[in-house]
């Protein structure tokens, strides 16, 4: 015998009694009815609820602290790299301010120590290929009065000779160059000599060469000054060009050589003078 359908699913007769209990729980809890089963439900079905609403809350709650807090923390790093940064720039600008300092009062002294001859500063722009400055180039050429074969001078004296002159920059050939050839004079007996760039020499020993000095009675020791001579053709007399490092004579027994230390550091240099007058004028 086959049972009558009433009509209505049982899954929403089960949902329509869930909900009227969880009603019947809901007043009988709020109201504060006491007893009973209800009431015993109640403390089941809802304290679990509230603490687990409470439980949320508070956990979002912390978390848009932490979120707070760790925006603050990026925002105060932030912050002090940028103090960093700039403490790092005026850092770095004073020190280069102090190493521009102690250039110009460098050229202050040698323009001091050589007072006869007119001199101009000028500002290393551009060197050779190789790691010294065997040739460089400045940023004053011929309108600021810089003419060929003018003697270029720092540090503590001779570094070269203007080769090439344009309207605003002018190319100087060092004395440690290959090709460079200075007349000299051994400072204490006054003896001529020539000098002659070496770059691997200056490699291996930061020595130039000595040569042709008159082999004679008086001696030459080590640290002896060398300046140029007054009969160079090019170089103006009396500029110090380095100290003797060693010396032996030569095989014919008529002359001496051996190597000297320039007083010029040709691997650092910035700023240099250049003597207005040339050797051919005398003016």
């Amino acid at each position: 015998m086959r049972r009558r359908d009433s009509g209505i699913p049982s899954r929403f007769i089960l949902a329509f009694l869930s909900i009227l209990c969880i009603v019947f729980l809901f007043v009988n809890y709020s109201t504060g009815f006491s007893g009973g089963p209800l009431q015993t439900v109640a403390n089941y079905i809802f304290i679990p609820m509230q603490k687990g609403i409470s439980y949320i809350g508070s956990s979002i709650s912390v978390s848009s602290e932490d979120a707070k807090t760790k925006e603050e923390l990026v925002a105060e790093n932030q912050a002090l790299q940028a103090q960093v940064d700039e403490l790092t720039s005026q850092l770095t600008n004073m020190q280069l301010q102090q190493s521009e300092l102690t250039d110009l009062q460098e050229l202050y002294d040698l323009d001091q120590q050589y007072a006869d001859y007119e001199t101009t500063g000028a500002h290393v722009i551009a060197k050779g290929t190789s790691n010294w400055f065997d040739t460089f180039t400045i940023d004053k050429g011929s309108d600021d009065g810089i003419e060929v074969n003018m003697n270029v001078i720092a540090g503590s004296g001779l570094v070269g000779i203007v080769t090439e002159v344009g309207p605003g920059y002018s190319v100087v050939k060092s004395i440690i160059n290959d090709s460079s050839a200075v007349s000299a004079m051994i400072l204490d007996t006054s003896d001529n000599c020539i000098i002659s760039g070496d770059l691997e020499s200056m490699t291996s020993s930061n020595t130039i060469l000595l040569s042709n000095l008159e082999d004679t009675e008086d001696s030459v020791s080590e640290g002896t000054s060398v300046v140029t001579s007054n009969i160079s053709n090019k170089y103006l007399p009396g500029i110090l060009i380095g100290y003797v490092t060693d010396i032996e004579s030569d095989a014919n027994g008529l002359t001496k050589s051996g190597t000297i230390t320039p007083v010029v550091d040709f691997k650092h240099l910035q700023d240099v003078l250049v003597i207005l007058e040339t050797k051919e004028t005398g003016e």
